[in-house]
């Protein structure tokens, strides 16, 4: 049965809401897993969300590589539908899964072979917060396979306008992790505590389970539209299209992750404490970040629609609307980071050190809050109308300028170990502004950037020469339309 959903018509509030209302549970489930994980290792000690926390770091990575299948289906699917071209919505669906299949059978791979090397660039403390990481990273690559996937499937029933329905399937996941965390992290009856390991094979399990329903659901009953893989013939042009709207996502993305890396090695000049803090901080800052994803990835779906229908009115609207929502949900996060932080920070670290650095460090996220989300929902804008290299530039530009800026900061006659945490909220300002003026100017011209310098070129010709270009020019707005 086909569900897919016409975007090119209808309320535009009513429509963003309710694309992105399942976007958020699912973005927030995804969160949950590492939550989840952060709450129960978190009372073992600061010593265990450290290890969990620096093999994350390499899970991240991946996700920002497979950015490049899931950015592809968004808005390969969501565009062909706005052309009412189901086929072709089912070719990108096709061709997602099957590069989502080979990247992440790559990246486990590195991950299994390498873990002791990849772990060690964090130059943690020897023993039992190393060896923790290593082995905690090598169990979950063992389900790397599962968790890159998913997102993928996600990102294909997005861009037919259906997010209720990945919702409910992570939902399932989400609640068998949630079970399975305490049990296999501290044992139960037959099963032995297993500490780091535990919270590993708990979220594999649950990842597992999650890729079944998909296959299940999406392959077998058909039921957003008919993948058809009898018919899947590797095609250079579809494969060529998900990777240029993947890559530039994916590369900031992956660039992002590296330069987390390196201000994660500046900070452990200070210890491993200012690790788990920020590990968690993280994970805390991501409640916005997801909820923020949520409506841009229903934007980007919005906008891939309209933008196959060529409805540049109805994406305006769009985007106006989005901002002001977003904007008013970073102004409840801003507010709810200064005066709750404490309350807020004590649900997973209540070591006291730690819990009054966590303190600080959502006291300076909350700078940043507004103006993060506005990034995050013009990158689903642009997403939308397949223009996803805008984005990289200013996020690689000014998420590079955090090394920089950290390293100087960070020198004790300034700011000393604040000055890294100041360096990352500062740089989310100029993201969201520069990138918002970007878009504008793109909305200004409908679609294009570039100034339009040919009606003052032609004030310079001959007034026979210009009568014979505007004859050439309705010629050409002709055959387009036809």
């Amino acid at each position: 049965m086909n569900k897919s959903v016409d975007l090119t018509q209808g309320s535009i509030f009513k429509q963003l809401v309710k694309l992105a209302l399942p976007i958020i549970g699912t973005s927030l489930m995804q969160m949950a897993y590492n939550l989840t994980d952060m709450i129960w290792l978190g009372q073992l000690g600061s010593n265990a969300v450290a290890s969990v926390g620096s093999a994350g770091f390499y899970i991240w990575l991946g996700m920002s590589l497979l950015l490049v299948t899931r950015i592809g289906a968004e808005v390969g699917v969501s565009q062909a539908l706005g052309r009412k071209e189901p086929e072709t919505a089912a070719r990108f669906a096709r061709h997602s899964l099957f590069w989502a299949l080979v990247l992440s059978i790559l990246i486990a791979a590195i991950s299994l072979i390498f873990a002791p090397q990849l772990i060690g660039v964090f130059r943690l403390s020897k023993g039992i917060v190393e060896g923790g990481a290593i082995s905690y990273l090598r169990i979950v690559s063992l389900g790397f396979v599962f968790t890159f996937i998913n997102p993928t499937f996600q990102g294909i029933y997005n861009g037919v306008g259906n997010s209720r329905l990945p919702f409910y399937y992570l939902l399932v996941g989400l609640g068998l992790n949630m079970l399975l965390d305490p049990i296999m992290i501290f044992g139960f009856a037959f099963i032995p505590a297993l500490g780091v390991n535990g919270a590993a094979w708990a979220t594999v399990i649950a990842q597992v389970v999650v890729f079944s329903i998909f296959c299940i659901r999406f392959i077998w009953k058909k039921e957003i539209i008919d993948p058809d893989f009898k018919r899947f013939k590797l095609s250079k042009e579809i494969t060529i299209k998900i990777f240029k709207l993947g890559i530039p996502v994916a590369a900031e993305s992956s660039l992002f992750a590296c330069f987390a890396l390196i201000l994660a090695r500046m900070i452990t000049k200070w210890g491993d404490v200012p690790i788990a803090v920020q590990s968690v901080g993280a994970q805390i800052e991501a409640i916005s970040w997801m909820t923020s994803s949520g409506f841009a990835t229903a934007l980007g779906t919005f906008t891939g629609q309209n933008f196959g229908a060529n409805n540049w009115n109805r994406i305006k609207k769009g985007y106006y609307t989005t901002l002001g929502i977003g904007i008013f949900l970073g102004t409840i996060v801003t507010i709810s980071f200064i005066i709750f932080g404490r309350e807020i920070f004590s649900l997973f670290l209540q070591e006291p050190e730690p819990l009054q650095m966590g303190i600080v460090y959502l006291k300076i996220l909350a700078v940043s809050q507004i103006f993060m989300i506005i990034e995050i929902i013009t990158r689903g804008a642009f997403n939308g109308i397949g223009r996803t290299i805008p984005p990289s530039i200013i996020g690689i530009i000014f998420t590079g300028a955090r090394v920089p800026a950290a390293m100087v900061l960070s020198l004790e006659k300034y700011l000393g170990m604040l000055g890294i945490w100041w360096a990352i909220s500062l740089s989310s300002v100029v993201k969201g502004i520069g990138l918002m003026g970007w878009y504008m100017a793109v909305l200004h011209g409908n679609g294009s950037d570039k100034p339009k310098k040919k009606r003052f070129r032609l004030s310079l010709l001959p007034t026979r020469q210009r009568q014979q270009i505007k004859i050439e020019d309705c010629s050409i707005d002709e055959s387009t339309i036809k």
